[in-house]
């Protein structure tokens, strides 16, 4: 089969009209030729780290809508359903992934659970990861978040990272504002890539002892204005990632909204589309074709390359996307779960204590660091919220066992009103849920808990929400779908008075244990820096 086009040749740094044969899904030949055709080929976009999970869909589900955004593979880390069901969560993603044609890279989860101070559903052990690892589905190590376990040599986490060498498989990085002699032992334990740098300088440190740098842009966690510059000076070391993409941004764009702002903003295309296909393909050691004779014929066409919009896209020969539709069906996997978790009371989350100074979680749009503020709190009775300072109720509920609620206080949120519930809560997954009332705090949690997972806004006597069935952090349905539930959910958040961009997506961060400064856990109060539970009142 024979398709011609303006091809963007990545590796001749050119532009020209070419003729691209290809066979049984590997290309046979490329040749100039002397037309020029209205549209451009160029190979097809990957995604450097991504966890499907956060686009709150199955893989298939989300294939559905990545290919017609010019996506063909996506490095993907299943950490997140490993939290809740361990390797079957894993081998789940991997069957469901089949299914479809867009090609998946699975990681080993390396930390599960992410640290022994929450409560999460499953545990991976070096003996799992071992398992994974020779799987051949499973093409590298995922992002190793127990950098204190790394710098102080823990055994098991520097097995886990021996597991991967021995099998020839790559290492990501998770080390969010590490440096000097620290970031150095980090890197030399064989550890390559990282993808939570918040500045240029923390990047070029990285980049400057041979790590890779995945710039970042999803939906809670942006980082690309902070880094793009590394585009003109280290193009080779950098690549683009979403991390985690709510679903009503993903029927927005994928990889190729990113590419598209980039070249308007007069970065140079052939580094642009490089770092989003060659160097992916190359530090990963995976099968995804870059229009190359003797590659996967996988490539996309686009009518304009500064507005990226996809006329088709290709996967091992076969067009999987065209005239504005998808061309392949996807049937899902059935369901699988786990939530034991009973509902609770307003006297659960009641807080009682003598006048005092009292820590509070402070949120920032966009971020998913934390900050730590002090807050004075009132004399008798139970502490209530405080609107007119944006001091709110923080709750999380173990989802895995019936224990009692923890519960916090937290500002950034703004809501007037209200409450919103989540069982995506990074990574254990727990129930949290932030709010102005107790009354709607338990009505949101308890809608979640009928579930068996989901998102709950609840106001006065009225609940909305959306079901998400599979493992409590995902739907089957498709993505349009869930994107319309989501952007109702969120709509009426916002209706309640939060600003936030992703109120959701940056509930769901409060939780996490590996991310500065302060965060909640289901077993208490964490301070991050310090890597320790501290008391909800200074002493």
């Amino acid at each position: 089969m024979k398709i011609s086009g303006n091809l963007i040749d990545i590796f001749k740094r050119d532009i020209y009209p070419a003729e691209i044969s290809h066979e049984k899904g590997v290309i046979t030949g490329i040749r100039r030729i002397s037309k020029s055709n209205q549209h451009y080929i160029m190979p097809g976009l990957i995604d450097a780290h991504i966890h499907i999970e956060s686009s709150m869909v199955t893989p298939g589900s989300f294939a559905a809508s990545a290919v017609s955004r010019g996506t063909t593979a996506v490095i993907s880390d299943p950490h997140e359903i490993a939290n809740v069901l361990g390797i079957d969560g894993v081998k789940y993603m991997i069957e469901d992934a089949n299914k479809v044609p867009l090609k998946f890279f699975f990681g080993a989860p390396s930390c599960v659970p992410a640290t022994e101070f929450e409560t999460n559903g499953a545990a991976i052990d070096q003996e799992g990861v071992e398992t994974l690892l020779q799987m051949p589905e499973i093409k590298y190590l995922s992002e190793m978040m127990n950098y204190p376990g790394v710098i102080h040599e823990d055994p098991v986490v520097m097995a886990k990272i021996k597991s991967a060498h021995y099998h020839k498989k790559p290492v990501d990085g998770h080390a969010p504002g590490l440096a000097g002699e620290d970031l150095k032992k980090y890197i030399s334990a064989g550890i390559t890539t990282d993808h939570e740098c918040s500045t240029i300088e923390e990047a070029r440190e990285k980049i400057s002892l041979g790590m890779k740098i995945l710039m970042r842009e999803g939906s809670a966690a942006r980082n690309l204005d902070n880094l793009k510059e590394l585009l003109k000076t280290d193009p080779g070391m950098v690549m683009l990632c979403s991390d985690d993409l709510h679903p009503e941004m993903l029927v927005k764009g994928h990889i190729d909204r990113l590419v598209s702002r980039l070249i308007n903003e007069g970065y140079d295309l052939f580094d642009v589309i490089r770092c989003c296909t060659l160097n992916p393909v190359n530090h990963y050691g995976i099968d995804a074709g870059l229009l190359r004779p003797g590659d996967q014929a996988d490539f996309i066409l686009v009518r304009d390359y500064h507005t990226m919009g996809i006329e088709e896209t290709w996967i091992n020969g076969i067009k999987v996307f065209g005239e504005g539709h998808v061309l392949f069906r996807y049937q899902g996997t059935g369901a699988i779960n786990k939530f034991n978790s009973t509902g609770v009371r307003a006297r659960d989350i009641e807080v009682v204590h003598p006048e005092g100074k009292m820590r509070v979680i402070e949120a920032t749009d966009g971020e998913i660091i934390t900050g730590e503020i002090s807050v004075q709190s009132g004399g008798k009775g139970p502490i209530s919220t405080d609107i007119k300072n944006d001091i709110l109720k923080l709750v999380v509920k173990d989802r895995y066992n019936d224990a009692p609620p923890v519960v916090a206080f937290i500002k950034g949120f703004g809501l007037r009103s209200g409450a919103f519930a989540s069982s995506i809560a990074h990574d254990s997954h727990n129930i949290i849920c932030v709010g102005v009332s107790d009354n709607d705090i338990v009505a949101a949690i308890n809608r979640v808990v009928e579930m068996r997972g989901g998102l709950a806004v609840a106001m006065c006597n009225t609940i909305d929400y959306l079901p998400l069935g599979i493992s409590g952090i995902m739907s089957p349905e498709p993505v349009e779908t869930v994107a319309a539930g989501y952007e109702l959910l969120s709509a009426k958040v916002r209706s309640l008075g939060c600003n936030l961009s992703a109120p959701f997506m940056t509930l769901s961060f409060m939780a996490l244990l590996v991310i500065p400064a302060l965060k909640l856990s289901d077993k208490g109060l964490f301070d991050v820096n310090q890597f320790r539970f501290v008391p909800l009142f200074y002493g």
